[in-house]
């Protein structure tokens, strides 16, 4: 009988054994030790995985590498050839030379198609997240993925590109957030001479990083330079740029991101807190496009506008650079008379040399004719000078000499950093030290006078003002200060505007907000606009005139809405936008008819681009701005249905460290306002951010926040959404047009964040960073949302009779406010 227990026993250990070895992750495949999904390989510390996932709204298959902490993908190997069931097998092959994806029939999907010859060959994921394949007799590397990435750069792997054999490793975006298959955006490294980094969108640069000078991108003077290593170019003609980790302890990694939509992201993963921060990315302004300026121009991100001819060159097409359409660029406005000396013997003899003009801190242009460090700056110079095709040199002491000889493309201005850069022009456009001192008196008198006549217009001024009402006096003030704010913007005539809107036809007429009456215009070239005109009876006035003008003229964003200038005459006071022929969000999502058109692929990316226009206000922008009035009616739609956000007349600009301010005037609209600021004045970000879930909610459900659904109980959109979540009946939330059911898990995922966006307390929204993030499934597992604000209807929006609640839906118009004073 104990013969038989300990015989017993001694099975059920085996068993035992044999269960905890097929249960723990292993971190070797040999040809006999493969994984078969769904299981996985760990990288020793466990913070790296192998194994087969499925990106959202999608059930396809594929084999990858994610960083475990929080699942985020950074290796796709069969990015163009998903598998369609969990059938998928990652073994060796049966040549025992490649690593290889095999589908349920056994056939190769697959192959690190590794260029050596080798048997008993093994793959392990190391530490660093490097697939490396291991020849069998030697252990040595034969294959590895960091020389075939994805879309993400991680620390040591070396960005290598051979300039004998013209092959590079190179970064390929996937083709949707849903789909890894290659896209349309690489990165990759050109010019050893003189290193960079470029972005391509196909075959068009679309982005690029300036030269390296062995510590830094030159272009790149607010990048964080102790993530980045070096370039080497040996004798067999390879260069390598390295990317290394920060030592700081509370950052366990660092990677560089390309989305989607050809924007580098560094992140680093906050090992404290759990969680992805962007601390970079390469397109923050429209300066960051490349040449978006054209030939011999520079940007500049804190100009409006932010594009300007080099000095001595004028515009090509100056009617189309008034449009702001520069893509023709600038010429030269005098020709290099050395150079017309040479081709002409007849010329004076008298004509002098062409020079240079200085510009500091810039972007030096793409195309640079390499670079020597054998040569002085002196040398540099003379050689350029000597050269007629030379048209600029740069002479930095890590780089050495560069010149450029043909168009100069893609120049920026710094306000620190960059290079200096010498541009060749003829001599009658350069200032003598004479005429600087005859500039200078000029200059002195001119302000003298100015300032006299200044000081006198004031006392008349005043004197005029005296004879007024308080109320007059502070109206003529406000005009005074739109004649100091506007001077930056183009100034309209009122006769062209009443001309272009046909005397402000009622047929021309767009819309009516809280500012005034919205027209349609049409110049005599044909440029479309929209003219906001101030209405007399505006409950709004100068002052939120003054503040549109002053906030909106410093933004430059896909998602804003672009202002092209504005007329104030007499009493006359107007804003002039880029015409959107589609007109505002809420005349598509809340009318039958139109809102078929979004379907939820384009209503997630009208979200997307609402979460990025509002992470720019409040984080990315020069200034750090608060929209206070977020809603449909404010969302304006493209032609292509990408939305800007508008009307900043409600907006307020921090400064410094400013996290929140108190305002006794509470501005906005009821039903996208957050709590702490309808009831205490309290505005800050994340005010913003609860009137973003508002509309997000809206845009999933179709609905107005100001809808009710259970008379008895007085509901809103957030209460009816809260409800339902809780039932787990989300279901009845979505737009019965949009619902799919491969649509599902991202639906949910969207109306979650929402919830998350409209919690009660400030501390607990996310910021518009973590929204997007969330909204990316950079954040896989979000926290259960708790109870948000104005469940209940609000008594100061309306009251509904009994025959209007067995109707079953109605809707309420929301009441804007602009001077409630709060506590």
């Amino acid at each position: 009988m104990d013969f038989i227990n300990y015989t017993n026993l001694y099975f059920i250990l085996i068993i035992l054994f044999n269960f905890l070895d097929l249960s723990v992750s292993i971190d070797t495949i040999t040809s006999t030790n493969f994984i078969k999904d769904p299981q996985t390989l760990s990288s020793k510390s466990g913070k790296f995985t192998l194994g087969f996932f499925s990106p959202d709204n999608s059930t396809d298959r594929y084999v990858g590498v994610w960083w475990q902490p929080q699942f985020t993908v950074l290796l796709v190997l069969n990015r163009d050839q998903p598998l369609k069931d969990s059938s998928g097998i990652v073994t060796i092959s049966d040549n025992g030379n490649d690593l290889v994806v095999l589908n349920g029939k056994k056939e190769v999907i697959w192959t690190s198609n590794a260029p050596n010859v080798a048997t008993n060959s093994s793959s392990k994921l190391l530490d660093s997240g490097n697939l490396v394949l291991l020849e069998g007799a030697t252990g040595r590397t034969i294959w590895e993925s960091f020389q075939h990435p994805s879309n993400v750069v991680l620390p040591n792997m070396k960005v290598t590109s051979n300039k004998i054999t013209g092959e590079k490793v190179k970064f390929t975006s996937w083709k949707s957030p849903f789909d890894p298959a290659i896209g349309s955006f690489s990165i990759s490294i050109e010019r050893l001479s003189t290193p960079e980094v470029f972005i391509w969108n196909e075959t068009r640069a679309y982005w690029r990083s300036g030269p390296w000078n062995g510590r830094v991108f030159t272009g790149l003077p607010y990048m964080k330079a102790h993530y980045l290593g070096g370039t080497h170019v040996g004798d067999d003609g390879e260069g390598n740029f390295s990317f290394f980790k920060t030592s700081t302890n509370t950052v366990a990694l660092v990677i560089y991101n390309l989305t989607t939509e050809g924007n580098v992201e560094e992140k680093s993963w906050d090992e404290e807190k759990k969680e992805w921060k962007i601390t970079w990315n390469s397109h923050e302004t429209d300066c960051d496009v490349y040449g978006v300026c054209g030939h011999f121009a520079s940007c500049n991100s804190e100009n409006l506008p932010i594009c300007s001819c080099l000095k001595g060159f004028e515009p090509r097409n100056k009617e189309e650079w008034n449009k702001q359409n520069w893509i023709d660029g600038c010429v030269r406005r005098t020709p290099l008379q050395l150079c017309e000396r040479d081709r002409n013997q007849n010329a004076s003899a008298d004509n002098k040399a062409d020079g240079f003009l200085k510009l500091q801190m810039v972007k030096v242009p793409d195309f640079a004719d390499g670079s020597s460090l054998t040569v002085s700056s002196d040398t540099c110079r003379s050689r350029c000078l000597e050269n007629c095709s030379c048209v600029s040199y740069s002479y930095d002491a890590d780089i050495g000499c560069m010149s450029w000889t043909g168009n100069l493309t893609d120049i920026r201005q710094f306000s620190n950093g960059g290079l200096t850069l010498y541009i060749r022009v003829a001599q009658a456009e350069l200032v003598t030290g004479k005429d600087r001192r005859n500039m200078s008196v000029i200059i002195i008198i001119t302000v003298i006078a100015g300032t006299v006549l200044v000081l006198g217009c004031a006392y008349i001024m005043w004197r005029r003002r005296s004879n007024h009402h308080a109320r007059n006096r502070n109206d003529n003030a406000m005009g005074e200060l739109s004649l100091v704010k506007l001077h930056e913007l183009l100034l309209f005539n009122f006769g062209k505007l009443a001309t272009a809107t046909n005397n402000f036809h009622s047929s021309n007429k767009l819309g009516q907000g809280g500012f005034g009456p919205v027209y349609k215009g049409t110049l005599p070239d044909g440029q479309e606009m929209a003219v906001k005109r101030l209405s007399k009876a505006s409950g709004q006035g100068q002052e939120e005139f003054m503040n549109e003008v002053v906030v909106i003229s410093k933004l430059q964003h896909r998602n804003l809405v672009r202002l092209l200038g504005c007329c104030v005459e007499g009493e006359e006071k107007m804003l002039i936008y880029e015409y959107l022929p589609n007109k505002s969000l809420d005349a598509f999502l809340f009318d039958t008819s139109k809102s078929k058109i979004l379907d939820w692929s384009k209503r997630l990316s009208i979200i997307e681009g609402i979460a990025r226009g509002m992470l720019y206000l409040h984080r990315d922008s020069r200034l750090k701005i608060i929209h206070r009035d977020l809603k449909a009616s404010n969302i304006l739609l493209d032609n292509e249905l990408n939305p800007k956000i508008s009307d900043f007349g409600m907006a307020r600009i921090f400064g410094g460290n400013e996290d929140q301010e108190n305002t006794r005037r509470v501005v906005g609209t009821y039903g996208y306002m957050s709590p702490e600021y309808a009831m205490q004045g309290l505005f800050s970000d994340k005010s913003d951010v609860f009137s973003f879930g508002v509309l997000l909610l809206e845009i999933i459900s179709g609905r107005r926040n100001s809808s009710f659904y259970n008379c008895e109980n007085s509901l809103t959109l957030l209460g009816f959404v809260w409800i339902q979540w809780t039932e787990d009946n989300i279901l009845s939330v979505i737009d019965p047009g949009i619902y799919d059911h491969i649509h599902y898990k991202s639906i949910s995922r969207s109306i979650h964040i929402g919830l998350l966006c409209v919690q009660e307390f400030s501390i607990d929204r996310p910021t518009m960073a973590v929204v997007i993030s969330m909204l990316n499934s950079e954040i896989v597992n979000l926290p259960p949302p708790k109870k948000p604000a104005f469940v209940l209807r609000q008594n100061m929006l309306s009251t509904v009779s009994s025959e209007e609640c067995n109707d079953g839906l109605y809707t309420i118009n929301l009441v804007s406010i602009s001077d409630i004073h709060g506590r």
